[in-house]
Order: C-alpha cells, then structure tokens, then sequence
C-alpha cells in the first residue's frame, strides 16, 4: 500500500491531460510540452496507491505563466473548477473523495476499488476571508496551506514574510474547524506564527533545508515542530528538491540521495514521522523526477533504499495512522 501527500490531479487536467488515459496514450497526446508525464490512475493503481491528499490548486499569474489568477475571485474560480473535476472524476468511479477519518479506515479495509482522495488546498488565495473557510469545509476540503508563493494570507516560497492579519484570522478559524495546515511552501516568520496559533500541523511535500538551502525546504527545527504536533512529512521526487544547484542539463538526481534525506529527518523525528508527498507531475515531469523515475509506479523503487523496518510506514502507514486518528 502507497499513500502519497500530495498529487496535483485536477490541477493536471485543468492544463488538458485527460489522467484517464494509460500513460503512453497521455504521453502521445500530451498538452503540457517539455513535462514528460508520469501520473495517470492506471500508474497510481499499479504502484499500490490507495489514497491520496488531492489538491486544489489555483496558479498566481506570473511572467511564465500569464494566464493564472491576477485577484482573489480568478483563484476562487481555479479551485471552484478543479473540485467540479474531482467530482466529476468520483461520479465516473475513478476516486472516492474522504471527508472523514472514518472514511479513510473504512477504505483501507476494503481491498480494490478506486482511489481514496482526501483534498488539499495549496495556497489559500481562494477562501475569501476567514468567514468563508466552512464553505470549503462543507466542500471536503480537510488541509490547507495558506501559501504557495506569497499569498493574501501569509510569506511563501522566495517571498519571506509572517502571516497577514488576515492570515491569522484564517489559521484560527482552521484550528476552531479542526481543518490542517500544510506547512510546505510556509516562509520561517509565518510558519512560527502559525504553529503558536495551534493547528495540526503537516508538510504534505516538503525535503530538508540541511540538503538544499532556501525557504521552500525545512529547517531542523520546523521538522521538530511538525513531529511534535504529531505530524508527518512527506518526500518530494524532485531533483531540484534533492540536491542543490541541480540543474536539468546535469544527471537527475537519485533515489539514494533523497533516502539520504529521509535518514536525516528520522534522526531528527523518527521514521514514523515520514512519508511520501511525491508532487510528482506538480508542475514538472520525468525531467526532473529522480532517475530511477520514469513512471509513477517506480516510486515504489525508494524503499529498496530505506531501512527494511521503516519501509511499510514510510509507504503509507504513517499517513495512514495520522489520517485515521487526526483527519
């Protein structure tokens, strides 16, 4: 069993991949140029995937991408539109969406059936303010992250900064509604706000700061917090994310590297506070997964490279632990 922390499904068919497609067929038609696909439902299933956190996530215009959102209401509309995919995607049997813990231990103990996504929403630029946090709520919306880059809510990746007032007012409102914060693209001065506001907290997709500099990664210390708070943290297959100044003109990255940052963050927490958050096809394709990645179904490639006692956690027991107890 594999559960991975974070997959950006809609996100994906919101750029045209249709992920009902085998890999080769996505492959032979794919929109996205220069991101060689490498998740599709076919690939999840055959990797043992039985849940997933699912994100809705709406892209903030920039000069490579000028078509994302410019104003809160573009970004309410890009998530708007991706949970209609979600649903869409469980009317036609391809995923179940899980609201609950109950939920996720009642489709653990089936065996078969479809995906179990459970959803993330990564930046919080489509909440209009805290008021309407239970909206998403109701939706089924479970872990949020109020920031990617710099958001309306809180500093982000390459945009240091604390949390806003309006970005206290929504992490509050998630720990009075039980609702998660991901951690994951947090600056330092907002992550430290955050966490003495009380929230569970999670780094769905998050590698270690001691490998690659930089506020996208955490620090020890971050690492400590999230575990303390008794949450996991999830690897991400990105070569950027595994060494530093990897640049995709050189050798991608190996498995044998992030195993490295895995015994790195169980030195600090223990193994049982590990797991995956691939974010594989998050933006980027086999380009830059590790090279022994080639397909979705070849994650499973980076527990030959762990302990033979932390592999089944690492896989998805820890999640699955903390998905049945806190979700």
């Amino acid at each position: 069993m594999l559960i991975d922390g974070h997959l950006d499904l809609a996100y994906n068919a919101a750029r045209g991949r249709d992920l009902t497609l085998p890999l080769a067929a996505l492959r032979a038609a794919d929109p996205v140029p220069g991101e060689t696909a490498t998740v599709t439902f076919e690939e999840l299933r055959a990797a043992g995937v039985r849940v997933c956190f699912g994100t809705l996530f709406a892209l903030p215009a920039t000069a490579a991408s000028p078509q994302g959102y410019t104003d809160p209401a573009g970004a309410r509309a890009q998530a708007l539109a991706q949970l209609d995919q979600y649903r869409r995607w469980e009317d036609a049997g391809w995923l179940r969406l899980l609201r609950r813990r109950e939920e996720v231990g009642a489709h653990l103990a089936q065996p078969g059936g479809p995906l179990g996504v459970v959803l993330l929403m990564e930046g919080a630029d489509p909440i209009r303010d805290a008021d309407d946090l239970p909206f998403w709520v109701d939706a089924g919306v479970r872990l949020i992250g109020p920031a990617w880059g710099r958001t309306r809510y809180a500093g982000g990746t390459n945009a240091p900064g604390p949390l806003t007032e309006a970005g206290r007012e929504l992490v509050t409102a998630m720990r009075d509604l039980g609702v998660t914060l991901d951690a994951s693209h947090l600056d330092d001065a907002a992550f430290w706000e955050a966490a003495e506001l009380g929230p569970q907290l999670i780094a769905t997709h998050a590698n270690s700061r001691a490998f690659v500099p930089g506020n996208r990664h955490l620090s020890d210390a971050m690492a400590r917090a999230i575990a303390a708070s008794g949450g996991v943290i999830g690897l991400v297959f990105l070569s950027t994310f595994i060494r530093a100044g990897w640049e995709l003109s050189q050798p991608r990255a190996g498995l044998a590297e992030l195993a490295a940052i895995a015994r790195h963050y169980a030195a600090l927490v223990g193994w049982a506070q590990l797991g995956l958050g691939t974010d594989l096809d998050g933006g980027f394709g086999r380009e830059k997964a590790p090279a022994e990645v080639e397909r979705y179904r070849d994650v499973r490639r980076l527990l030959a490279e762990l302990p033979e006692d932390a592999r089944a956690g690492v896989a998805g027991e820890n999640w699955a632990r903390w998905l049945t107890h806190a979700l």
